[in-house]
């Protein structure tokens, strides 16, 4: 998908007659993927030699692949270094992983905790890629006054 066509997808948003960032529609998900361990063998920086042989994990190439079919917004989002792109884009490639876009210099270490204006959703990936399914839990939140 082009950049343009996937701008085309954004919903233009005003607050109080101002813009504001733009949302994709509700049934457009904006997925932000994991490549080391989530989408292949886990390989750290400092063995970029083998990256390119890695083994990819089929179930997350399938359900990436179907998710971008249905035309959703597929992002690798990794911790490997820019110096580290070519092996990345080389071997996703070769794997048949279709995507978006590639966001590399993520930062190591997990323990992730993503505050953002927009609805942010996390999935932990733990051995197996399949379709999502809806779960109650317990989440932290920041403190509106609310008390659901």
């Amino acid at each position: 998908m082009s950049l343009e066509s996937e701008n085309d997808l954004l919903k233009e948003i005003t607050d109080n007659g101002a813009n504001i960032s733009p949302i994709l529609p509700e049934n457009i998900k904006n997925y932000l993927i994991d490549i080391d361990g989530t989408i292949g063998e886990d390989i750290p920086n400092e063995e970029p030699e083998r990256m390119l042989t890695a083994e990819v994990y089929p179930d997350a190439l399938a359900t990436c692949n179907k998710w971008y079919s249905e035309g959703h917004r597929i992002c690798f989002f990794t911790s490997r270094t820019e110096a580290q792109r070519a092996y990345t884009e080389q071997w996703l490639k070769k794997h048949g992983f279709n995507y978006h876009s590639l966001l590399m210099g993520k930062p190591r270490g997990g323990n992730y905790h993503w505050i953002d204006n927009h609805i942010v959703k996390a999935t932990r990936y733990k051995g197996k890629f399949t379709d999502l399914i809806e779960k109650q839990v317990a989440i932290e939140v920041f403190d509106d006054g609310q008390h659901e």
